[in-house]
């Protein structure tokens, strides 16, 4: 990852190569990237679904299953939920005011994207290790864990894409008219902000 951002870098930035054509291509690649996404997750879904709506003998007829106490959807799930749409406004107001050429704002608003991305990791760290069941413990476990646990990892990957737009701000890369690494993260993050409210609202608060 590392790697292909410093060849995107390299290339958008010192060697002029993205052309509009250029621009218009990894813009379409990231919505095609965002797209496949889209039914990563659909299948996720499909899976809690399929177990959750008609509940077999071997999960005890029920959801969740007998043994297992779902996580309270009104405690860390919906504190994690106003940071990540919190910072899902921070990073367009950061968006505006570079359009603006509002450098000041830019950094702000990212820095505090940044910041809220950070403690809704930590907090869904916290939140694993006082659940009281595992990935182990069955279909809701399972699928539990790789929703939640999956949604994490792009979270941190939103979080490195918006921590190196900081940097090329800072290091005076990206301009008003010309910011697509920028405008796919925001992209990409938006993306996270949806994932999480279909999480929210099905794994968590339904689940429960």
């Amino acid at each position: 990852m590392s790697f292909w951002f410093r060849d995107v870098i390299s290339e958008g930035t010192y060697k002029g190569n993205h052309t509009l054509a250029v621009q218009k291509g990894i813009y379409i690649g990231v919505v095609l990237f965002i797209i496949s996404e889209v039914f990563f997750f659909l299948a996720i879904f499909w899976a809690y679904f399929h177990s959750g709506l008609s509940p077999d003998v071997e999960v005890g007829a029920e959801w969740p299953p007998m043994g297992i106490q779902a996580i309270d959807p009104f405690e860390l799930p919906l504190l994690n939920t106003v940071l990540l749409l919190s910072s899902g406004f921070t990073v367009t107001y950061a968006h505006h005011s570079l359009i603006k050429g509002d450098r000041a704002n830019t950094l702000y608003g990212l820095v505090y994207t940044i910041i809220l991305a950070a403690i809704f990791t930590t907090l869904q760290g916290i939140e694993y290790n006082v659940s009281s069941f595992t990935i182990s413990d069955g279909v809701f476990g399972s699928c539990f864990y790789f929703g939640t646990g999956f949604h994490g990892l792009h979270v941190i990957i939103g979080t490195i894409f918006l921590a190196t737009a900081l940097w090329r701000i800072l290091a005076y890369h990206l301009t008003d008219n010309h910011h697509l690494g920028f405008e796919s993260g925001i992209l990409y993050w938006h993306f996270v902000d949806i994932v999480w409210l279909f999480l929210y609202v099905f794994i968590y608060y339904w689940g429960s």
